[in-house]
């Protein structure tokens, strides 16, 4: 192979491409299910993009040819719906409402539970989506959460100075209520972090049930009130940037 010809690993080729997350990349690889030039892939090897690269036996098209720029949207996902691709037992999916790509696929930031609804991010960026969710980039995600329960000043105290769950310790960067009263108060809750159902089960160990959650920002793009549930938009130029800033990966989107 001539020197000048740049290689790079093939899970980030391959995530580039917005064939998918660099992390679920990583995993099929090492569940043999990718082959480049036949043979089966290892894990850091490296590609052109120019190979005949196979994901369960189906080509991945020449990779090096020009490709659309990467695209990142906003949806105000509605409770009651999925985040996977299809559900055994026929519910919703987010993916149902998006538009439709060609030679590549929406890869989802992050998830919500099925019963929490508002902004979810998806890109055709893999390396984009894997910055924004890696626990070093420390991203916050900012909920509206009404609380069922009495919530006093001492229980806020309590779950600011951090509280003990089955998977380690975890705080909310920031509380604060947000109006309501007796059984029914809301607040805004930061996390910098991205752990399964990390706000409920916070709640829940201090005796308090959320009966709505909504996220309402992740890193610096907010959801806004004129996008209704069930609803997308792409980002603007300044709000990529900012995206692609808050994940690492510079001010410039890539072209």
């Amino acid at each position: 192979m001539s020197p000048s010809v740049v290689t790079e690993r093939l899970q980030k080729v391959l995530a580039g491409a917005g064939v998918g997350s660099r992390r679920e990349i990583e995993q099929w690889i090492r569940a043999g299910r990718i082959t480049v030039n036949g043979k089966v892939a290892g894990l850091g090897q490296k590609v052109t993009g120019r190979e005949k690269i196979l994901i369960d036996q189906r080509p991945v098209p020449a990779l090096r040819k020009t490709r659309p720029s990467p695209r990142v949207l906003i949806y105000h996902k509605p409770s009651g719906e999925v985040c996977t691709r299809s559900d055994p037992e026929g519910r919703p999916t987010i993916f149902d409402h998006l538009p439709r790509l060609q030679g590549s696929r929406w890869i989802n930031v992050g998830r919500l539970d099925l019963a929490t609804s508002g902004l979810l991010l998806l890109t055709t960026d893999g390396e984009l989506a894997n910055a924004l969710m890696h626990p070093s980039r420390e991203i916050e995600r900012e909920y509206a959460v009404r609380v069922q329960g009495t919530v006093s000043e001492a229980t806020l105290m309590r779950i600011r100075a951090g509280i003990a769950l089955e998977d380690g310790k975890a705080k909310f960067d920031s509380v604060d209520p947000s109006g309501g009263d007796g059984s029914n108060q809301w607040f805004r809750v930061v996390v910098s972090e991205g752990r399964n159902r990390l706000v409920r089960r916070v709640w829940e160990a201090v005796e308090c049930r959320v009966s709505r959650l909504i996220r309402v920002r992740y890193g610096p793009v907010e959801l806004s009130r004129s996008l209704r549930p069930g609803h997308h938009r792409l980002l603007k130029e300044k709000e990529l940037g900012a995206l692609y800033a808050a994940a690492g990966m510079g001010e410039t989107v890539p072209d």
